[in-house]
């Protein structure tokens, strides 16, 4: 991006915006290229034409350049490229009427000569109005009105003093018997070259520092117009360089490099600049003007010289610009002030009603601030935890992970570099004792790190709730078919030679569809709901009860290393002798008994052949005469005979 800025018939482009890692190199080379191409073309004309023709065809090729530029554009940034090549055009018509004007005030006679004088005059006076207007409608591109107009003041307190210090040089020439009036005409180029470099400088510090290289490149090419129009009027023969007229090589140099500049990317782009930052060497050089307009009039008086009008006038507005500055700036910080203060007021109202507990802590880990949310989450008031060291009551297993995360977050920090955010579920003890689910984004904040937390215990307990539904009986909270099946593959799996092998019971119920015809079938849920009470306390605690459909039952019975647990055929017993006894249903006593089948496991069995004999079993202690326990044989079992238990 860059910005336009024009002096007495040039055209300077400022080029601002945000820049990659690799673009400081492109841009210095871009640079680079357009000052060596200006220069290479400046002395070049300088050489081939005469001053009189390569000052004004200069001139001409950066308006036509402008010209063709603003083409391509609309809106401001058009108007801004007009108004600057009218400017240059009229900087051109002026050396050109300059030209024509006699060397000496007595030569001058005749109607021709007046009008060219006047030509000559209103040629410099459009080409600084216009340069003017174009630099104040660049100045006002983007950011405030007082912003702008503060920008403007600035300009033109530079300017003032800049003037001042010239009108004193301009007094003391005259003093040496010199003719003030042969210079004035050649003055007024200088006075349009100051005007605009004092507005460019003061732009200059309404960008931020990593966008001023194109603004000072600039103002370079400035001061060397300024240098060379300078030089006319202090040696009215400047002389050559090896056959280089200095003063018009250095005006066309700065003019080849206005029209090298809109084509350069981002040439033509709307101005922006930093409206919030006034670096402390912008409030510093306020005062500079002042202080040059102080030393220069000292100077002047010192040397005995008068005060005039002029000086008075000039640095008056100085003064004047000064106050009327601050008096912006004061108002300008007024009005961030109340807009900081508006959207401090906004951001704490939406931190304080939000749900989410914020917690920002320092790089030390110490809490510095909790939002109000934490007292309905967790029971614990902000001014409690403020001071406190992270991690704050978290589950000791979940510790972990949490620290991993700060480290991280921390480490990011001391290295410059900006992580991605990151997240933490983790277990909170809040005040009553209880542990909360929570889960955190962890960010860098600009005093540390800033923890977004929000409790999500509800979830969590519907999420384990859906699970135990999917793997669960949903009357008797029992695991089903396919959760038994999982354990008892995984119990053949775990299996080790110095434990005994599993076994498997199937229970299935003798009369329980008597139950449910005379008494319903709410009676018969009830009786489904007894049972699986009676297997589980007939059972260890590490043995696992399914019911498998119907009153179908399973138990599942696992050996532990280094324990004798009971036999299958001793849990199987007492789970029928549980089963047989009375079950008190709505005021009635239900009896049912049960038939069981065992089947051990073998080694090399599958966890499909162990239920399959189980299943085997229980059909054939069925078909027996029910209310019986019947034990699968296989070839490495000890053969035990059937036996039947009679009901309690």
């Amino acid at each position: 991006m860059q910005r336009w800025v024009s002096r007495g018939g040039s055209v300077c482009c400022v080029r601002t915006g945000r820049l990659s890692a690799v673009e400081p190199c492109g841009r210095a080379l871009r640079v680079g290229s357009a000052m060596a191409a200006a220069l290479g073309a400046g002395l070049g004309a300088a050489v081939s034409l005469p001053p009189d023709v390569g000052v004004p065809v200069a001139h001409g090729t950066a308006a036509l350049s402008l010209l063709a530029r603003a083409r391509m554009v609309s809106g401001r940034v058009r108007l801004r490229l007009l108004l600057f090549a009218s400017a240059l055009a009229a900087g051109g018509f002026h050396h050109l009427f300059t030209r024509q004007l006699p060397p000496s005030p007595q030569q001058s006679a005749g109607v021709f000569q007046s009008v060219v004088q006047l030509l000559a005059v209103a040629g410099i006076a459009v080409c600084l109005g216009l340069s003017v207007v174009g630099l104040v409608v660049a100045a006002a591109d983007s950011g405030t009105f007082l912003t702008s107009f503060r920008r403007v003041l600035d300009g033109w307190m530079i300017t003032g003093s800049l003037l001042t210090l010239g009108w004193v040089l301009l007094l003391h020439r005259a003093g040496q018997g010199d003719d003030v009036s042969a210079s004035l005409l050649g003055s007024a180029r200088v006075v349009t070259d100051v005007c605009v470099l004092g507005l460019l400088v003061a732009l200059r510090y309404g960008q931020k520092p990593a966008e001023r290289e194109a603004v000072t490149l600039s103002a370079v090419a400035l001061v060397i117009l300024t240098l060379s129009d300078t030089l006319r009027i202090l040696l009215p023969d400047p002389g050559t360089w090896y056959g280089i007229p200095l003063a018009a090589a250095g005006s066309m140099i700065g003019l080849f490099l206005v029209a090298t500049t809109p084509w350069l990317p981002g040439g033509a782009s709307v101005m922006r600049v930093d409206q919030r930052v006034m670096p402390v060497g912008g409030v510093v050089a306020a005062f500079v003007p002042v202080l040059v307009c102080a030393l220069s009039l000292a100077a002047h008086t010192l040397a005995g010289g008068r005060i005039d009008v002029v000086m008075v006038v000039l640095a008056g507005s100085v003064l004047l610009g000064l106050g009327a500055r601050q008096a912006v700036a004061h108002a300008d910080h007024l009005r961030i002030t109340r807009e900081t203060a508006a959207r401090e007021d906004l951001y704490r109202t939406m931190v304080d009603g939000s749900c989410d507990v914020i917690t920002i802590a320092g790089p030390d880990s110490r809490v510095r601030y909790v939002s109000p949310a934490a007292y309905p989450m967790f029971g614990y008031r902000p001014e409690e935890l403020v001071g406190a060291r992270l991690p704050l009551y978290c589950h000791p297993e979940d510790l972990a992970p949490l620290m991993q995360a700060i480290e991280a977050l921390l480490r990011d920090a001391r290295s410059g570099t900006r992580g991605p955010v990151r997240s933490v579920s983790c277990r909170v003890r809040a005040a009553d004792g209880r542990w909360r689910h929570v889960e955190s984004t962890i960010s860098r904040h600009t005093q540390g790190m800033i923890f977004s937390s929000r409790d999500v215990t509800e979830r969590v307990r519907r999420q384990e709730q859906l699970e135990h539904l999917a793997f669960h009986d949903t009357l008797t909270g029992l695991p089903h078919r396919g959760l038994f099946a999982d354990r008892v593959a995984h119990a053949l799996r775990k299996r080790s030679a110095g434990t005994h092998p599993p076994a498997v019971l199937f229970v299935d119920l003798d009369g329980f569809k008597a139950v449910n015809d005379t008494l319903g079938h709410a009676a018969g849920d009830a009786l489904l709901v007894q049972v699986a009470r009676r297997l589980q306390a007939s059972m260890r605690a590490g043995d696992t009860i399914a019911r498998l459909g119907g009153d179908e039952f399973a138990a599942l019975l696992e050996g532990e290393a280094g324990t004798r647990p009971p036999s299958a055929w001793e849990v199987a017993e007492r789970i029928l002798s549980a089963l047989t006894k009375p079950y008190r249903i709505g005021g009635t006593d239900a009896v049912v008994s049960a038939s069981i089948g065992v089947a051990v496991a073998t080694p090399g069995i599958t966890p499909e052949e162990i239920l399959h004999h189980a299943d085997q079993a229980m059909y054939e202690a069925k078909s027996a005469g029910k209310s019986r326990i019947h034990m699968h044989h296989s070839p490495t079992s000890d053969r035990t005979e059937p036996r039947s238990c009679t009901p309690l």
